[in-house]
């Protein structure tokens, strides 16, 4: 086109044809393009099958004992990119009926085999309803709900019509990471149940939902590299970008008080809303709404009651009167019986979740060691201007999508922790006084699978201390919670009070070599990188490696957070 333009002038109607010509040989060309991507999965497929066949006859002319049902040879290719491949051709071969299949298919099969894996696995947290000892009920009580939750989540997975890779990867992170959450409840007391009883129990279920999750992301890889999601990808970008610069104006108007103006519920302790508690407002949200959000605005004042927004109330935007003036607070902890996941004053389940200008508080002190102030295992949840006031473990991101806007986290001992794919943006960090023997860990992140899309990303965050910290007490970014463990500190301000040696080791003196640290262009007296811990895992990583931590790369943003009625930035 550039050939036919330099001759000189053309006349609309001429450049409208040769737009459209040049449009249509782009659609050929990205067609072409998706065509070779099937293509050269099919030749790996293929060349699986034909490597396999000829191993079989290899073995049957050599005296080998063949099988009486043969093993799927596709299914086979493509369990060899999991990290369980036992349990993967024991889940997917009584379900194949042909011995060459796509690889799609062989995923929709393996999802189906989890899900009916976790119902089998679930009975066990039934029958032992209750047992007798407390503290074991309620950790069977949240392996109830966190099974029903991965369950929920593959569900979703297989009935949903979205081409999103992104979706169905957190989706099926998360379904990893409640398997993780159940097992790690009975680590925290010796009860009539322990750890390696359920460790056992769901060894095998946690295996074939590990597999999912393994054969999506290696589809996508395939996919990513020969450019199939290219236009799919560039088409939302663009409708994205739309609807941020229209959307962006009412975004900007649309400011806290004409909001509360629009409220749906209105929650007031002297009895001028609808309601004196925000369970009683949580209650009243109608269940699984898809389009309408429903706004409950909760007035000021200091809230003592235990919230759980139920994981069927969807699209529910709560909005206070300032992080200082409406309070939420609550004690539940683990010194006094009560696990991690269920101490949290403020629960959300459900998806879609937005809160504004609010403060979450544990209250139970220092001695009660986890204490959560906030838990988040909602999918595409986002905080703005809130607080999370607590001591060890304050703010639980649990699992899937989260973004937290210009909040304060308040806390000692791994403070800000949990498995989610999270970005804290423009937020204050700020490590309190901890007990006579501890150090402060800013984080702790619980990536247990490499396949997993999850990491705590700090973006343009403040560290400083709270009030009366010691000057002399130690405080690290963070430590390595499980094995596969990933933290990013992008563009922050981080004080004196961080130790030089940066991070600290979860055991003993080093940390696995399978986590990835790193901290990029990082500003203060407590940033520089001379004395950091020799880890492996502590990377260098380049520009165009940290932009996969940002908002637009990392979790797909660009629509549900401004939906949310929050501006953010959504790369570097």
């Amino acid at each position: 086109m550039s050939t036919l333009t330099s001759y000189g002038k053309v006349n609309e109607s001429d450049q409208a044809m040769m737009l459209q010509l040049q449009a249509r040989r782009k659609t050929r060309k990205r067609i072409a393009i998706i065509s070779l991507s099937f293509i050269v999965l099919a030749v790996i497929i293929v060349a699986a099958v034909l490597g396999s066949t000829r191993s079989s006859k290899g073995d049957s002319n050599n005296g080998g004992n063949t099988p009486t049902q043969p093993l799927s040879t596709s299914i086979k290719a493509v369990c060899d990119v999991t990290l369980y491949k036992d349990s993967c051709y024991k889940s997917l071969s009584p379900m194949a009926n042909s011995t060459e299949l796509e690889p799609e298919v062989i995923f929709r099969l393996s999802m189906e085999a989890a899900v009916s894996e976790i119902l089998k696995a679930s009975q066990y947290f039934i029958i032992f309803n209750n047992i007798g000892d407390n503290i074991t009920n309620l950790a069977m009580e949240n392996c109830r709900q966190l099974l029903g939750l991965a369950i929920d989540h593959l569900n979703s997975s297989l009935s949903s019509s979205t081409d999103s890779v992104d979706d169905l990867r957190t989706w099926l992170s998360s379904a990893v990471t409640y398997h993780q959450t159940c097992i790690d409840g009975f680590e925290e007391f010796n009860g009539v149940i322990n750890r390696d009883d359920i460790d056992t129990h769901l060894k095998f279920s946690s295996e074939v939902t590990s597999n999912c999750l393994a054969i999506i992301t290696w589809i996508s890889k395939v996919k990513t590299a020969f450019n199939l999601r290219r236009r799919r990808l560039m088409n939302l970008e663009a409708r994205e970008e739309q609807q941020w610069r229209s959307h962006r104006e009412r975004v900007l108007l649309e400011s806290s008080n004409e909001l509360k103006k629009k409220a749906d519920i209105i929650v007031a302790k002297d009895g001028s809303g609808k309601f004196k508690t925000i369970m009683e407002a949580i209650k009243a949200v109608p269940k699984k709404s898809k389009k309408k959000r429903t706004v409950i605005y909760v007035k000021n004042g200091v809230y003592k009651e235990n919230v759980k927004v139920e994981k069927n109330k969807w699209n529910v935007t709560m909005i206070g009167d300032g992080m200082n003036s409406t309070i939420v607070t609550g004690k539940l902890n683990v010194v006094d019986g009560t696990p991690t996941f269920s101490t949290a004053t403020f629960a959300v389940f459900g998806k879609g979740f937005v809160a504004r200008d609010m403060a979450f508080v544990n209250t139970a002190g220092p001695e009660k060691h986890q204490a959560v102030a906030l838990m988040s295992t909602a999918d595409q949840s986002v905080f703005h201007r809130c607080r999370f006031d607590g001591f060890q473990d304050t703010l639980y991101a649990h699992s899937n999508r989260q973004f937290y806007r210009e909040c304060d986290i308040i806390g000692t001992v791994d403070f800000m922790f949990g498995n989610s794919a999270v970005v804290f943006q423009n937020c204050n960090i700020v490590p309190r006084q901890p007990m006579a023997n501890q150090q402060n860990t800013i984080t702790a992140q619980g990536k247990v699978d490499p396949n997993q899309n999850t990491v705590i990303s700090i973006q343009n965050c403040t560290i400083s201390p709270y009030g009366n910290l010691s000057s002399s007490l130690k405080t690290y970014l963070g430590r390595p919670w499980k094995n596969y463990s990933t933290t990013v500190f992008m563009h922050s301000q981080i004080g004196s009070l961080v130790h030089p040696t940066g991070w600290l080791p979860w055991t003993g003196n080093t940390a696995p070599s399978t986590i990835f640290y790193s901290e990029y262009k990082n500003v203060g007296p407590g940033s520089s990188m001379k004395d950091r811990v020799k880890w492996k895992g502590l990377r260098n990583i380049s520009d165009k490696a940290a932009k996969k931590f940002t908002v637009k790369e990392f979790i797909n943003g660009g629509k549900w957070i401004s939906d949310a009625g929050v501006i953010y930035k959504s790369g570097l």
